[in-house]
C-alpha cells in the first residue's frame, strides 16, 4: 500500500513540474503589457522609440507629461508636473501596442529650498543661487519669477535681428 502512496505522489509531482513549466513557458511568449516605466524630470524631455503601426497616442493626465511624435517613429516626452500618468499607443484598428507608465520627478540638480513660514521659494544653485520656478513654491514668489523670465524673452525676441 506504502508503494501505492509513493507512486501516486510522484505522478503528483511530475504533473505539477509540468504545469509550471507551461505556465512559465506561456509567460515567456506573452507579450508584456507592464514595460519599463518612462521616467523624465520635471521640465525636461526625453525621447523613446514607439512600435510599428501607432496611429493614436493616449496620455492619462496631459498636466503630468506631454507628448510630441517625431519621424523614424521617436516619441518626445515631456515633464509638466509631478506624478505618475500613464501612456498607451493604439494601432488604426484600436488594438492596444503598448502601455507605458510616465513617472515625472524633481530635479536632480543642486536645488535649495528656501521656508519662510509656510511659504516656499526654490533656487537653482550651480555654482551660484538663481531664482528658480519651482512647483508648490509661494504664488507671489512663482509669479515675480515668472514674469521676470517672460519680461526677459520678450526683451531678448525685441533685441533679435529681423
Amino acid at each position: 500500500m506504502t508503494a501505492f502512496f509513493a507512486f501516486c505522489r510522484r505522478r503528483q509531482i511530475h504533473a505539477l513540474v509540468r504545469a509550471a513549466v507551461l505556465i512559465a513557458t506561456v509567460a515567456a511568449a506573452a507579450p508584456g503589457r507592464a514595460a519599463e516605466p518612462i521616467t523624465v524630470m520635471l521640465d525636461q524631455a526625453t525621447i523613446t522609440k514607439l512600435p510599428g503601426r501607432v496611429a493614436t497616442i493616449v496620455i492619462g493626465n496631459p498636466l503630468i507629461a506631454d507628448v510630441s511624435v517625431q519621424g523614424g517613429g521617436l516619441l518626445v516626452v515631456t515633464g509638466k508636473g509631478y506624478g505618475t500618468t500613464n501612456l498607451i499607443a493604439l494601432d488604426r484598428a484600436g488594438a492596444v501596442l503598448t502601455e507605458r507608465s510616465i513617472e515625472v520627478v524633481g530635479a536632480q540638480d543642486t536645488v535649495v529650498v528656501v521656508y519662510r513660514g509656510v511659504n516656499r521659494e526654490s533656487y537653482s544653485c550651480a555654482p551660484d543661487c538663481q531664482r528658480r520656478i519651482t512647483l508648490g513654491d509661494a504664488p507671489d514668489y512663482f509669479a515675480q519669477t515668472i514674469g521676470q523670465t517672460a519680461t526677459r524673452a520678450s526683451q531678448a525676441q525685441a533685441q533679435a535681428p529681423r
